[in-house]
């Protein structure tokens, strides 16, 4: 009898699941792939299968035609036995990713943004202090940016003055914490956050990503929420990679043509994007998404940019007799700071482009003094996570000042930025990690700046020496 009852419930649990789902979620035609918001009330057949009332009238036209006569199968009620199909088994059944979220009424509907639950600009960059070391600038312009734009959003046209958006576009060489800092806002704001990459995007037509993808990552993120995917953000990476080619007499699939069909994107349009594929074809199903509030902040590395700020800066000084050495920018880290929209237009991006990205920044080079910063100040630093991974051996790691200088000083000659100082401590610490768990007795282990140039060793404590210090103290 027990047995019996839990079965039934563990039935009934399964059926609320269920229904829970069909609440939430809208069906989508098993034929054409439109939702029941659009295609009108659904047809269920066996099998949990969908099909709107105009691909059954289609199916019905179509065997009419083929000459199938209704009365030949009284014993089926008029239909042509095909029970033996499963098409729940067919490789194109739709997966619970590709369903899509009901609109809730009108009458029920809450507000999806409170601008109260947004941070101010001073207590989101506090939050990216905590996280990423300097970029002061940036960090103060992508703080107003976002937190302007959720105002633009939750605010009513009612006096009849719109706020514009305001996308952005940041420049800054490899290394300096661009997609760093945009992965630390969205852990920061609560709201759906797609990074994406622009190098994949091709024009429409051709193998690679639509531009519409990009809408469709958002949307996944939110869940498959049209409402909430309608306000979040969207983080274009290696932007500069979709720069006019120069010199090319082959078609410019992935430059200038993807330029254009981002246009619209970047301005505010109703796009039909593929919901949990990306791209489009006969088996996906379809959605309207409004880009209009939806955030876009586009990054890249922009590498010859500096040459081009560098000519027009040399064409500007070297005129009349007070003209300066043309190799006076050469030595300058941070030309890049210099950039006009002139130099990014000159670079390969289309005016039209660079018009929809109002909020132009830029980040500085790392210096050492920002690199050592980098390793020990941050809350997951990468000096703390090896601390933490000898504290769970009872081994006590410290590195003296004069190594952590060396090491920034290595990661300075490798130009990739912050991403050297893993690759550089990973090199020196695997002997390290190797040899620590063999013998229980060390309690110390201290990197000199000997070890790092390869003149010397760590600076090993065993635990009984360690004792006898602390007696002394």
């Amino acid at each position: 009898m027990s047995e019996n009852k839990d079965e039934l419930t563990n039935h009934n649990i399964e059926e609320n699941k269920e229904d829970s789902n069909r609440d939430e979620y809208e069906d989508v035609c098993y034929i054409c792939r439109r939702p029941e918001s659009v295609a009108g009330k659904m047809i269920k057949i066996p099998n949990n299968i969908c099909i709107c009332q105009d691909c059954m009238q289609k199916t019905f036209d179509s065997m009419n035609g083929a000459g199938f006569n209704m009365n030949d199968f009284p014993n089926m009620g008029g239909m042509p036995n095909i029970s033996m199909i499963n098409l729940a088994d067919m490789p194109g059944f739709m997966p619970n990713s590709q369903k899509i979220k009901k609109k809730k009424p009108k009458e029920e509907k809450e507000p999806v943004l409170d601008i109260k639950s947004i941070p101010a600009p001073h207590k989101i960059k506090a939050k990216l202090d905590e996280y990423v070391v300097g970029q002061e600038q940036a960090k103060k312009v992508i703080s107003v940016a976002v937190y302007n734009h959720y105002k633009r959003v939750a605010a009513d046209n009612a006096d009849d003055i719109e706020i514009e958006k305001s996308n952005m576009l940041m420049i800054g060489p490899t290394g300096c914490g661009k997609t760093y800092l945009v992965k630390t806002l969205a852990r920061i704001l609560d709201v759906p956050l797609a990074i994406t990459d622009a190098t994949s995007l091709t024009e429409a037509g051709y193998i690679g990503d639509d531009i519409e993808s990009v809408v469709s990552k958002l949307l996944a993120a939110a869940d498959n929420d049209v409402e909430k995917a309608e306000h979040g953000i969207i983080f274009i990476d290696e932007i500069d990679k979709i720069a006019k080619k120069k010199n090319t007499n082959q078609r410019d699939v992935s430059g200038e043509s993807v330029q254009q069909g981002m246009l619209k994107l970047l301005e505010g349009a109703e796009v039909e994007v593929p919901v949990g594929a990306s791209s489009k074809n006969a088996m996906v199903p379809m959605t309207m998404v409004n880009t209009k509030n939806i955030l876009f902040i586009c990054g890249g590395a922009f590498p010859g940019l500096e040459d081009v700020i560098k000519e027009r800066l040399n064409k500007e000084a070297s005129i009349g007799f007070k003209a300066d050495l043309k190799d006076k920018y050469d030595k300058e880290e941070n030309l890049i700071r210099q950039v006009t929209v002139e130099d990014i237009r000159k670079f390969g991006m289309i005016p039209e482009f660079i018009g929809r990205l109002p909020v132009i920044f830029t980040l500085d080079a790392l210096t050492e003094d920002m690199l050592v910063r980098i390793l020990e100040e941050p809350k997951n630093a990468i000096i703390k996570q090896y601390k933490k991974l000898l504290a769970m051996d009872e081994v006590d790691l410290e590195f003296e000042k004069d190594a952590l200088y060396a090491i920034a000083k290595k990661a300075k000659e490798k130009k990739v930025g912050a991403r050297a100082l893993r690759a550089i401590i990973e090199e020196f610490m695997l002997d390290i990690m190797y040899e620590i768990p063999k013998d229980e007795n060390i309690g110390q282990v201290t990197i000199t700046k000997d070890y790092i140039e390869k003149k010397g060793g760590p600076v090993i404590t065993m635990r009984g020496c360690m004792e006898l210090e602390d007696k002394r103290a």
